[in-house]
């Protein structure tokens, strides 16, 4: 008779106890065998190599510390120099140019001052004058002696065409013109404030001579 069945005979609590304990232990296997580790133990029984792959699973692993990338140092970028910027010592050496240089006078400054007008009449400047009018003008400066007796004679302005002023302050000279038996149509007539007027119609219009 085994041991089995004389437990449940001798003592029925004791017996049920074994069985609830061998009911338990069987549980408890079938729980680690889905684990694992009961079947690393039937393999260390049945093979060898086997253990040595069960204690290496066993052993834990050390957690592995997550490298962290090395953070990028910005390094700040040079400003370019503005290329309108020039560098002080050039900026200075400008300026004691600048300030050193010739100054240029302006063509206002140098040109000639506007002759004072007489008239209203239009204008025509002496280098314009054909050349018997220049020899005429030298004469007048000079006080003659003239080609004609005309010549330093009152102009009497009876045409309205110069300026009107009294009696005896406008006086004729002939301008000599080429390959006319008399006097011609052209004139210089004269006044007593030194304004000049050039005619070449014979008193029909007038000029007034600019030097």
């Amino acid at each position: 008779m085994s041991d089995w069945n004389r437990m449940r005979r001798g003592n029925p609590r004791t017996a049920i106890s074994t069985g609830f304990v061998l009911v338990a232990l069987i549980l408890y296997l079938l729980t680690r065998w889905d684990s694992g580790l009961l079947a690393d133990l039937w393999r260390g029984a049945t093979n060898a190599p086997a253990t040595t792959v069960t204690a290496e699973r066993a052993t834990p692993q050390p957690e592995r510390t997550a490298t962290r990338a090395p953070t990028a140092t910005l390094v700040p970028t040079q400003l370019a120099e503005p290329a309108s910027v020039a560098p002080a010592g050039t900026a200075q050496a400008r300026s004691v140019e600048a300030a050193t240089a010739t100054p240029k006078p302006s063509p206002t400054a140098n040109a000639p001052p506007t002759p004072t007008r007489a008239s209203n009449l239009p204008v025509v400047h002496v280098d314009d004058l054909p050349p018997e009018a220049h020899d005429t003008l030298a004469l007048i400066d000079r006080g003659g002696p003239f080609p004609f007796r005309q010549d330093g004679t009152v102009f009497q302005n009876r045409e309205g065409i110069l300026p009107p002023k009294s009696t005896g302050y406008y006086h004729e000279y002939t301008v000599i013109t080429p390959d006319e038996d008399d006097r011609g149509p052209r004139r210089i007539v004269g006044s007593g404030g030194g304004e000049l007027y050039y005619t070449d119609d014979h008193y029909a219009t007038f000029r007034e001579i600019i030097r």
